[in-house]
């Protein structure tokens, strides 16, 4: 009886071995395919930001180059005057101290806000569980407040007749309120009048609502870092500080430099609280650039072609603060 073999044949049985088969190759056509898929599947999302971003971009500068009033609002067809809307504004001293006002209170407000925030974010990564989520909870009940009811609330706090802040003064020794602050008696004292103090009001009202996103964003970043890196920080011998410094920070740089962005986008862009605080447009020496613009382009009689220029302006120098800073961000991640 013949048995016939199923095994493989052995090299030396002087059969050869079948030859592996050979991996599919794609074609040229499938290639091509690969390489589009993703910006298909980008494409969407490109056209809804073309349609709600890119296109209004695109009408303010053709209207910050036109003159456009009540006649073109009613449908008249709007003049083209060039630069001239931007060679006014440029020239306008008005511009140049709102222009003052936005960086100074911008730079004041981010700093704050990132301070306030981080050692907030480190409190709470201390804190217990429990105890970590309630103070979580309460913080974000600020963040999540409309800004209108946040400036209602301080504008009440600073009221110059029943405001808690004039009694809360007021209670103070008069040597000290006038070593601290220059005046001795806070009755009537109104903080909405002037530059100065209803910026200060401002700082405070923005940065009591904006830390608790920088504190939570924070104690995520936290919660992330291995807890050896701070145990072998504390074998060699680092203090808090130090330790901070040497391995949270670089540990959390990626996420500082994103808070950083936003918070000089939303800084500078403060509308909402100021229009509030300063009682509307009455008072040229409280304006920012974005109430400059409302009140240009929204005054009677409405210049929207002023209004959409002062608009251009701060969007150019919030493309040049965030460019700038983004592109340190690239270079030091690349050393």
């Amino acid at each position: 009886m013949t048995t016939t073999s199923q095994a493989n044949p052995v090299r030396g049985g002087g059969h050869r071995a079948p030859a592996p088969p050979r991996a599919h190759r794609p074609s040229r056509r499938s290639r091509r395919v690969g390489r589009l898929t993703p910006y298909v599947l980008l494409l969407p999302g490109l056209l809804i930001i073309a349609g709600l971003l890119l296109y209004p971009m695109y009408q303010l500068l053709v209207m910050s180059t036109q003159k456009v009033g009540l006649r073109q609002i009613r449908g008249a067809e709007a003049d083209s005057v060039g630069a001239e809307n931007y060679e006014r504004i440029l020239t306008s001293e008005v511009f140049w101290s709102s222009l003052r006002n936005t960086i100074v209170f911008a730079a004041v407000a981010v700093t704050l806000t990132l301070l306030v925030g981080t050692l907030v974010g480190i409190l709470l990564n201390k804190l217990g569980k429990r105890m970590s989520t309630a103070v979580v909870v309460s913080a974000m009940l600020a963040w999540a407040t409309p800004q209108a009811a946040v400036a209602v609330l301080w504008r009440w706090l600073f009221d110059e007749q029943s405001g808690v802040a004039n009694r809360a003064f007021d209670l103070l020794p008069d040597w000290l309120s006038e070593l601290l602050f220059g005046r001795a008696d806070w009755t009537g004292y109104t903080w909405f009048l002037e530059s100065f103090p209803t910026y200060v009001v401002l700082t405070l009202c923005v940065v009591w609502a904006s830390f608790p996103f920088i504190a939570v964003s924070v104690l995520a970043g936290l919660r992330s870092i291995p807890g050896e890196l701070h145990e072998a920080a504390r074998m060699d011998g680092a203090g808090a500080w130090r330790a901070f410094w040497r391995v949270t920070f670089p540990m959390l740089r990626p996420v500082f430099s994103v808070l950083v962005v936003l918070s000089i986008i939303w800084d500078f862009k403060v509308f909402t609280q100021l229009y509030i605080l300063a009682n509307g447009m009455g008072n040229k020496e409280v304006f920012n650039l974005s109430l400059y613009a409302y009140a240009e382009a929204f005054s009677s009689p409405p210049a929207m072609g002023m209004g959409s220029a002062i608009a251009v302006v701060l969007t150019v120098i919030l493309l040049i603060i965030t460019g700038v800073y983004v592109r340190q961000i690239v270079r030091q991640e690349e050393v």
